[in-house]
């Protein structure tokens, strides 16, 4: 079969067994894995998601589509994930149903402070994992922290299928109503009874076959990852940057190797003409994108960090060479 299939049902039990969860459903892409999560929780119109105003735009998307409201806390200075307290005064002071935590470049976010959090306050929590396959905090892997967690298999994460996305839980009837929800609202045993509205959100077996090719390199990839990371960590002196703080409860699955510097412009521009593929991810906060004008608000600290961040080249393909030419390209910038 070449839409869904014995493949991607093999995917789906492979990736279960390395996260440490007891289910996961593939899905067409990161995105749809986020939607699915949602309704698989039953979150839908009327309710509120506390989440982060400083990822890729997905992780929000997917709140609206669902009918949702998204509702920003700040972030950590720190970490570049949500801060814990920031999203207990949210969850104190306003009716909130879920916490959809993001672990941004590949960093764990504080599970335990938002587990305690959604445990007092009735909450389901959310992971997206989209960039931190294979991250764990106090040595569980991310994926299995939360209510349900997602992931994208987008061409430049830590593993692909070209396309895909993969939600994983422990709770067997949230694994249910996602497998259901992403076959057009069948029940997961197939035939042409619909339950409930659903979409196509269904991964094919050509992308689950390259899925499980690639979830076998994944410990390599990021052996390679984590070897560039410490060599930056190491040996990056400038004093212009702040290389990432990574908590001693963590490791880092180095999705991006994100730099802060009070000097992003001028930096970039001297990464670029000495031939460093320098990005920046992500410029403008979310809550300050036109799609989400009516929000007005204002989030400090995930505002000043959007303008200072600057991510270098960290992936496996990497030579020594290359990373020794970064590395001496980040020092010699001056600070003018």
């Amino acid at each position: 079969m070449v839409a869904d299939g014995p493949r991607v049902r093999a995917f789906e039990e492979e990736f279960a067994d390395y996260c440490g969860t007891s289910h996961a459903v593939a899905t067409s892409n990161g995105t749809t894995a986020l939607h699915t999560a949602l309704e698989a929780l039953e979150i839908g119109e009327g309710d509120r998601i506390v989440t982060t105003p400083f990822s890729f735009i997905a992780s929000s998307n997917a709140i609206r589509l669902a009918g949702a409201e998204p509702v920003f806390a700040d972030i950590s200075r720190e970490t570049f994930n949500l801060n814990p307290n920031s999203v207990r005064e949210i969850v104190e002071s306003e009716d909130v149903d879920a916490i959809l935590a993001v672990h941004l470049y590949g960093l764990p976010c504080d599970i335990d402070a938002l587990s305690e959090i959604a445990v007092e306050y009735n909450l389901d929590l959310i992971e997206d994992c989209a960039q931190a396959h294979g991250a764990t905090y106090d040595g569980q892997r991310v994926g299995s922290c939360g209510d349900v967690a997602c992931f994208s298999f987008y061409p430049t994460k830590n593993m692909t299928t070209g396309e895909g996305g993969m939600l994983t839980t422990n709770d067997e009837a949230v694994a249910k109503r996602a497998k259901s929800f992403v076959n057009h609202g069948r029940p997961p045993e197939g035939g042409y009874e619909h339950v409930r509205v659903g979409h196509n959100f269904r991964m094919t077996s050509i992308a689950a076959a390259i899925g499980r090719e690639q979830l076998q390199s994944l410990p390599e990839y990021l052996s390679e990852r984590r070897a560039n990371a410490e060599r930056f960590m190491r040996e990056i002196e400038s004093k212009t940057v702040r290389t990432p703080i990574v908590p001693d409860d963590r490791t880092h699955a180095y999705h991006q190797y994100t730099l802060l510097t009070e000097n992003r412009e001028e930096l970039l521009d001297y990464l670029h003409e000495n031939g460093v593929g320098a990005k920046v991810y992500y410029p403008t906060c979310i809550h300050q994108q036109p799609a989400y004008k009516e929000f007005g608000t204002t989030i400090p600290i995930a505002e000043r960090v959007a303008d200072k961040v600057v991510s270098i080249p960290v992936h496996p393909a990497l030579s020594y060479e290359e990373v020794s030419q970064i590395i001496a390209t980040v020092n010699e910038f001056q600070d003018d």
